[in-house]
């Protein structure tokens, strides 16, 4: 597995975590995440970035039959490699990743999604800022900067904006759906995403 933080950032964003309102976004997505189960049928969901207290839990229905696990590099409870999973979602996390390290990430998540992603981005500054005085969202770019990074690795299948930002729904290069996916599994994000959902991370 490719290095996707380094210790010193590790220890950082464990403090964030630790010491305030840090890593909440996902509880917005609950209900989007919730019908994009239900749209694509997929068993499985990673939680990639969960942050400390997993709130996209506090409001995802998930299924009976589909199981849930988080993943925060950060958070030593949740730090352990995960597993492959049918959806992907990444809420608010790619734009505080070390530069350096963004490739490595976004080429973990191509090797975890199996086949489907859902990912938002943030385009603008954050609220916090790190210890050394930087912004915590360490890559500030727009949606146009993103998508060529997206598009080497995964099939664009729904791109949506939100507040100073983006969401989006792929899958995988080497998915069975290629280029050809069913229409209705994008359906929730093209007709209903959160498009006034904002960071404050």
């Amino acid at each position: 597995m490719k290095v996707v933080i380094t210790e010193a950032y590790r220890a950082e964003q464990a403090s964030l975590h630790a010491n305030g309102n840090y890593g909440n976004m996902g509880v917005k997505y609950g209900a989007l995440i919730s019908a994009l189960l239900r749209s694509t049928g997929a068993k499985s969901l990673l939680d990639y970035g969960c942050g400390s207290r997993r709130s996209l839990l506090k409001t995802l229905e998930l299924p009976p039959d589909a199981v849930y696990e988080g993943y925060d590099p950060a958070v030593p409870a949740y730090a352990d490699r995960p597993l492959p999973a049918e959806l992907v979602c990444c809420i608010d996390v790619l734009e505080h990743i070390e530069p350096d390290l963004l490739d490595n990430v976004l080429d973990d998540l191509a090797e975890l999604c199996d086949p489907f992603g859902f990912f938002t981005v943030h385009s603008g500054p954050a609220i916090k800022v790190l210890s050394d005085g930087r912004n915590a969202h360490l890559t500030q770019q727009g949606r146009e900067w993103w998508l060529p990074r997206l598009e080497q690795r995964f099939n664009v299948l729904c791109i949506k904006p939100i507040a100073a930002g983006f969401c989006v729904m792929v899958t995988t290069r080497n998915s069975a759906f290629g280029a050809s996916f069913p229409q209705h599994v994008a359906a929730p994000l093209a007709e209903s995403g959160p498009a006034t959902v904002s960071s404050a991370d």
